[in-house]
């Protein structure tokens, strides 16, 4: 059996997600981190999109974030963000739809259009997307 660490995921609403886990891979702000048993302390700012975690016994299960922290300590992995979601709770066509429409608004360069949010937006969705497309490759299709 592998070894495996304690890992809580808690966005500002709730906890998502607390077990024992063998690995928990995050997008770092430098980069893809892969957190197994024994890893050095570390604290690191995540990107938006999907967290995947390996779970005691090898099963998967896929979260998305909208960026947040991720600490590891000697006997937990925390992952703390502003949205945490389950990726089977992600609405593909909403996602597209919201994806479509940020597209727009940047295409649209109008005086009423505030840059910053139409790009978050866009950053956004992509990041959903990249954790559905994640969920798909799982699952083979």
């Amino acid at each position: 059996m592998a070894m495996t660490v304690h890992c809580d995921i808690v966005s500002a609403e709730e906890e998502i997600f607390s077990g024992l886990v063998e690995m928990v891979v995050a997008a770092g702000s430098e980069g893809d981190v892969g957190i197994a048993y024994g890893h050095a302390p570390l604290l690191t700012a995540l990107k938006p999109g999907p967290v995947r975690v390996i779970k005691q016994g090898g099963e998967e299960e896929i979260f998305y974030l909208s960026g947040g922290y991720l600490e590891v300590q000697p006997s937990v992995v925390i992952v703390l963000a502003d949205t945490a979601l389950r990726a089977d709770d992600l609405d593909e066509a909403k996602v597209l739809e919201a994806q479509k429409a940020a597209e727009s608004q940047l295409a649209n360069q109008s005086g009423e259009l505030d840059y910053s949010v139409a790009a978050s937006q866009l950053a956004e969705a992509a990041a959903q997307l990249r954790t559905l497309q994640a969920i798909k490759r799982k699952a083979g299709r």
